[in-house]
């Protein structure tokens, strides 16, 4: 029997999903029940290996098992960058191995059209916007960075310009930065309504269960017993971890994954005089050169979101007593870049977690036999996620292509130093890289 050593448990703060279309949550699970298939995790992964998996197979029955309500968890928490480019921050100039950044570029082409086509069947109001994306900088560093990034982006063959600080506010209102680099293939959504769109629409072979917390499982050469809290009792015969960090809580790539959080605050909604002092284009979004830097929205709705500052939360859980800090973090970059509509409050402040690997690596195939895992998305888990979710129920159906040996030959995630060693250099770093960042944070 293993044990569960940890559950998701965010805050209540997350402005995409408050302000996201209203669902009826799907009841608990109650009592025993068999299934062909049980996928942990009702993330972009978990949705899309699920789909998949009943798609493949549409006989058998597929569980889907939440532990919070879709939408609410780290999926609906982002914001809301379905990037089609390679986006290594462990490479100096984001790209990296020409053969690899070449791949990535066709898997996340590759989980934009699934996206698109799911939205337009299911009519899902996510709010898609191919609007592109902004990448800016200010300082000294993030404009080397940026340099950088364009001779990446020369050797990859990809699109792009250059917009020069003089015409900025003509895109994004603000004139606080120096330079951006404008990139058109990124779509923009609204992540929560997203999610909750994919999981109203799942094949009728698959079952969505949420606020059903599996706490301690078996497995066999015959399939996996999964326990929950509520003392209902699973039989399946596979299991599909789809949950990132907390796979290692699971037991499996444990001290490989890292569970690093960023926080996000979102005003409230713009007057029309407001958007006036501000100027622009109506929607856009902003990633910074520097990956410790800030990143903005803004929304069809005319709000202005926020998102910076980082911490290692070990056991993967929200850390709300962190918040009015970052508040005040998110306020003193807010005013630096929008003097203009300073003093605008926010309406909703929060944290969500990211999975990373020290080699910026995730995980893909078989962790035992019955039990599989697309897992660790490190910072891009609306692309990845939904690709990787995809490809392995294609893998489990017996299928082969190109993406799916790529992944199942990637270099799977390193191990961390022991704690405490490993919480105190993370930290450590976090911090200092923030600092670093200077007025890109």
């Amino acid at each position: 029997m293993i044990k569960v050593t940890s559950t998701p448990a965010d805050d209540k703060g997350c402005g995409w999903y408050h302000l996201s279309p209203k669902r009826q949550a799907k009841a608990a699970l109650k009592g025993m029940i068999q299934a062909d298939w049980v996928v942990i995790g009702a993330g972009f992964t978990g949705l899309s290996a699920a789909r998949r998996l009943a798609n493949n197979f549409p006989n058998d029955s597929v569980l889907l098992i939440e532990a919070q309500e879709v939408g609410y968890g780290a999926s609906g928490r982002n914001s809301g960058f379905l990037i089609d480019l390679p986006h290594d921050i462990g490479a100096p100039d984001y790209i990296g191995d020409l053969k690899t950044a070449g791949m990535q570029l066709k898997l996340n082409l590759a989980a934009q059209e699934i996206l698109k086509g799911l939205i337009k069947e299911f009519n899902i109001d996510c709010k898609m916007d191919p609007r592109g994306k902004y990448q800016c900088a200010v300082e000294p560093r993030g404009l080397e960075i940026l340099k950088s990034y364009m001779s990446g982006l020369d050797r990859l063959g990809q699109d792009y310009e250059i917009i020069e600080e003089k015409d900025l506010p003509d895109h994004i209102g603000t004139s606080f930065y120096k330079k951006a680099l404008f990139t058109p293939g990124t779509i923009l959504v609204q992540p929560a309504a997203l999610v909750k769109g994919l999981a109203e629409s799942l094949p009728k072979n698959c079952t969505l269960y949420e606020y059903t917390t599996i706490t301690e499982f078996t497995t066999s050469a015959s399939g996996v017993v999964l326990n929950t809290a509520d003392g209902a009792v699973i039989n399946a015969k596979k299991l599909v971890l789809t949950n990132n960090a907390f796979a290692s809580k699971f037991g499996y790539l444990k001290g490989k994954l890292l569970p690093i959080f960023t926080y996000s605050s979102m005003t409230r909604p713009l007057t029309e005089e407001e958007q006036q002092r501000l100027g622009g284009t109506s929607t856009w979004g902003i990633i910074p050169a520097d990956p410790f830097g800030t990143t903005l929205r803004r929304t069809p709705d005319n709000r202005i979101l926020v998102r910076n500052s980082f911490s290692y939360n070990n056991d993967g859980k929200s850390k709300p007593h962190l918040l009015p800090k970052v508040r005040t973090r998110h306020r003193r970059s807010y005013e630096n870049r929008f003097p203009m509509l300073s003093g605008i409050e926010f309406d909703y402040t929060w944290g969500g977690s990211l999975c990373m690997s020290r080699n910026h690596e995730g995980f893909f195939g078989e962790l035992e036999p019955n039990v599989y895992g697309a897992l660790c998305c490190n910072g891009l888990g609306t692309t990845k996620g939904t690709i990787t979710g995809t490809l392995l129920a294609d893998w489990l159906a017996g299928d082969k292509n190109d993406m799916i040996e790529f992944l199942l030959h990637s270099q799977n995630p390193i191990a961390n130093p022991p704690e405490p060693i490993l919480s105190l250099g993370i930290n450590l770093n976090l911090m200092i890289s923030q600092y670093r960042a200077g007025i890109e944070s």
